[in-house]
């Protein structure tokens, strides 16, 4: 028997003799006054004569982070969703039923104390116990050291414990709901309607993406756990709902690695009468907003690199991007021979037989994108790799279509949208042929949006941002499982 499954059994036999006590060992009744919090932030200033002069009673409820003995006298810090609080039990001044209960608990057990505060020699505002209840025994011992790299998997694993023992772990998700709550202000107060759309869906529509597939017994039909809601927040501009936005969960059933998860979190907005010019002011707009408010500055710290997210931000087109990065002229990249005697000469491994608007992304994506630290607007994007996005006016090979990238990762796609049935058709077909030739990714023929079109989507542009990847940003965390509170994994062994 191990260590760890010793000290389980000591806790099962505590267990046991509390319920043969007649303690009830996980009861429902015990209501606090306070969080631990609100006695800080109202009582900790106060003068000791002053807090010793209070009558009043504090009763708090939390879990034990640990207890220090001292013979007749402890202390232990009681630990609630808003911070922690020490407690001080001492066998004199405390119910002779609570003192024998108090002999059997353990840290990780979540108790409700009540009684007076205090402040100790050390200065330290603490509860004076006149009374506690055992109110869920906790079986597992807590980890002594679950910081660290060697502990890294299993905090994904066990996130309960996570958040349990890493204060910062918890301040990271707690500034992710924040960033959220921001994101949906930010477009309520530009009269952006907050919709929801199919998680399941016939046709796996809306980005280039693996589906996960199930099955729907009652209809006897297949069905795709979503990539992406585009084309079902696009019937909605047809339908009048001229400006849109979702906040989503997609699932894409490709890798996984300190970027990607297969489900994910993004927000995907679209406004009707804009163009992708309008959305590059917009998102720059939205991501300043978001830093004032999270970091207190424009200026972010993310690894080694001091990001400034003041506006206006660079833009670039995806060639003039590889000619830069790649230290070639830019009509050296111009066609397919040229990209390839650039990656051959920069040690890059490119698959084979591509045509031309393929390879610049491929090239692009392993040379440049991992040194886009500063913001970045990438445009230029050709028409074969963007099958949702309108042709430009100017170079028809092209479409109206920006990515931007923030310290070398890719967080927003955005496009004026393609509105043109007949051209919308046509993509698709040429998508389809090229998935009957082997593309898994290419899109699919979807009937059904192409007769929205018909009836008329107004001119518009959408986007969409990684949530998760914009946490990262803003939590300055170097994996996308670090901010997600049960990444996928591999199972236990």
């Amino acid at each position: 028997m191990d260590e760890v499954t010793e000290q389980m059994e000591v806790r099962r036999q505590k267990l046991l003799k509390l319920r043969e006590s007649g303690h009830a060992p996980y009861p429902n009744d015990f209501k606090p006054s306070h969080l631990t919090s609100e006695i800080v932030a109202d009582y900790s200033a106060l003068p000791d004569e002053q807090l010793s002069a209070l009558r009043s009673e504090f009763s708090v409820a939390g879990r034990i982070m640990g207890i220090r003995s001292f013979g007749k006298a402890s202390f232990f810090h009681l630990q609630d969703r808003k911070g922690r609080l020490q407690v001080y039990v001492r066998r004199d001044r405390v119910e002779e039923v609570s003192y024998r209960l108090f002999e059997q608990l353990d840290a990780g057990d979540i108790v409700g104390v009540w009684g007076r505060l205090f402040r100790t020699k050390t200065k330290e505002l603490t509860i004076e116990a006149q009374g506690l209840r055992l109110l869920s025994k906790c079986l597992r011992p807590l980890p002594e050291k679950w910081h660290g790299l060697a502990d890294v998997e299993a905090r994904y694993r066990q996130r309960y414990v996570d958040l349990m023992v890493n204060r910062e772990v918890k301040e990271l998700f707690q500034k992710r709901s924040q960033i959220v709550r921001l994101i949906r202000k930010f477009f309520e107060e530009r009269d952006f309607l907050e919709v929801e759309t199919p998680m399941m869906q016939p046709i796996p529509g809306g980005a280039a993406a693996r589906p996960f597939m199930t099955h729907h017994n009652a209809l006897n039909m297949d069905l795709y756990l979503r990539v992406a809601p585009e084309l079902f927040l696009k019937r909605l501009l047809v339908g009048g709902l001229e400006r849109v936005f979702e906040l989503n969960r997609n699932f894409r059933n490709e890798g996984v690695s300190v970027r990607h998860n297969p489900e994910f979190t993004m927000l995907e907005f679209y406004q009707a009468y804009a163009t992708y010019d309008d959305l590059m002011e917009l998102t720059q707009e939205l991501f300043a907003t978001v830093a004032k408010e999270i970091a207190g500055s424009l200026k972010i710290q993310y690894g080694d690199h001091a990001i400034d997210l003041k506006p206006p931000w660079r833009r670039l087109s995806l060639a003039e991007a590889v000619a830069k990065y790649g230290g070639a002229k830019r009509e050296e990249v111009a066609g397919v021979e040229g990209l390839r005697a650039l990656a051959q000469a920069k040690g890059l491994r490119l698959e084979p037989a591509q045509i031309y608007g393929p390879l610049l992304v491929e090239v692009f994506e392993k040379l440049v994108e991992p040194q886009l630290i500063q913001p970045t607007f990438i445009t230029g994007y050709p028409l074969e790799v963007s099958p949702l996005a309108r042709k430009s006016d100017k170079n028809p090979a092209l479409v109206d279509r920006f990515e931007l990238y923030i310290g070398g990762r890719e967080l927003a796609n955005a496009f004026s949208e393609l509105n043109d049935p007949i051209d919308q058709r046509d993509r698709f077909e040429r998508q389809a042929a090229a998935r009957k030739a082997g593309d898994e990714l290419a899109h699919a023929l979807d009937e059904d949006y192409v007769r929205a079109l018909e009836y008329g989507m107004p001119p518009a542009a959408g986007e969409g941002i990684g949530i998760d990847r914009m946490v990262m940003l803003f939590t300055a965390s170097s994996s996308i499982r670090d901010v997600i509170l049960f990444p996928l994994l591999r199972p236990e062994r």
